[in-house]
């Protein structure tokens, strides 16, 4: 009895018998129905526990397009009010963001709607020089007329995004890494069609606070959580959350991860992707309550400002 468990301990080690641990943790995507695999990390760089990579959206909208600041002036023609609140975040707010990040020294992530550099060439080229170094991940072509081909099948998905990637290189110079679908409407074939397109990661998984890795059949597709509670959009817009609400709850939500992993240093280290957006950001308030997370968070031992292309390549999965 002795002999045939130490021959399973050793097939064990070798990897010649899976272990019943690692296949319970293989799951289902419950969006998918593909197999989703957890990707373990035990620490980030310099030990610490928990990555926090902030992601900025800078979109294009068009007229009469896009979010609304006073939804009872929307059967305006003009809709002088909205229009106004979302050209001051492409004019105003982008450009303060990037002075932002760049005096507080915090890597950022840039999603990127293609048609954004076109349109808005001065704004993207200002912007752009306060933060050379953050990775583009690409964000479709805008966020209101031209969304993902969902109802045309998995052929359409593909090309729409090979259009994305294409039309941002041209653009940028760089061919994104990352995908995060226009207005957060992707379906279950844009994972496939993502990895299809050379695209190693995703932000549309909002269901998790550690990486895991869907098996597509196009290739395997890592997505970085990206919960929905932490967007500031949809606090600001649909729960009426303002900036300084936003700066409690984003200090509160990474600070209870890092208490976590203080308490238990054996859990698996976590990382939370949150988005941001210049129409909350990007005004004078929001700017001076996100100054303060970003201050609040540098202090904090176990977490790792960083940006997504750095989380892929301290989890072994940059390809």
């Amino acid at each position: 009895m002795k002999a045939m468990r130490a021959l399973i301990a050793i097939l064990c080690l070798l990897g010649l018998l899976g272990s019943t641990t690692a296949s319970a943790q293989t799951s289902k995507d419950w969006i998918t129905g593909l197999p989703r695999e957890p990707i373990p990390v035990k620490a980030w760089p310099g030990g610490k526990k928990v990555a926090v990579a902030f992601v900025f959206y800078v979109e294009v909208w068009g007229h009469g397009q896009g979010p609304n600041f006073r939804p009872d002036m929307t059967a305006r023609n003009p809709d002088v009010v909205d229009e106004a609140f979302r050209q001051y975040a492409i004019e105003w707010g982008v450009p303060r963001v990037g002075r932002l990040f760049r005096d507080q020294a915090v890597p950022l992530s840039i999603a990127l709607n293609a048609q954004f550099p076109e349109q808005n060439a001065g704004i993207w080229k200002q912007f752009r020089a306060l933060v050379p170094k953050a990775p583009i991940v690409a964000h479709g072509l805008n966020n209101s007329t031209d969304l993902l081909p969902l109802s045309q099948g998995l052929e359409a998905q593909k090309a729409y995004i090979k259009r994305t990637l294409d039309m941002l290189q041209q653009s940028t110079g760089e061919r994104p890494k990352g995908w995060s679908s226009p207005s957060v409407y992707p379906d279950a074939a844009t994972f496939t069609a993502t990895a299809a397109e050379g695209l190693t990661y995703s932000l549309d998984g909002m269901d998790s606070d550690v990486l895991s890795r869907l098996v597509t059949p196009a290739g395997p597709l890592v997505l970085i959580p990206y919960p929905a509670p932490t967007v500031d959009m949809g606090q600001y817009l649909s729960r009426l959350k303002e900036p300084v609400d936003l700066e409690r709850f984003w200090i509160d939500y990474v600070g209870e991860l890092a208490r976590e992993a203080a308490a238990d240093p054996a859990r698996p280290a976590t990382v939370v992707a949150i988005g941001i957006h210049p129409f909350v950001v990007g005004t004078p308030g929001g700017a001076a309550s996100f100054r303060r997370v970003l201050e609040a968070l540098k202090k904090q031992p176990l977490v790792w400002l960083t940006d997504t292309n750095e989380v892929m390549k301290a989890a072994g999965e940059n390809r």
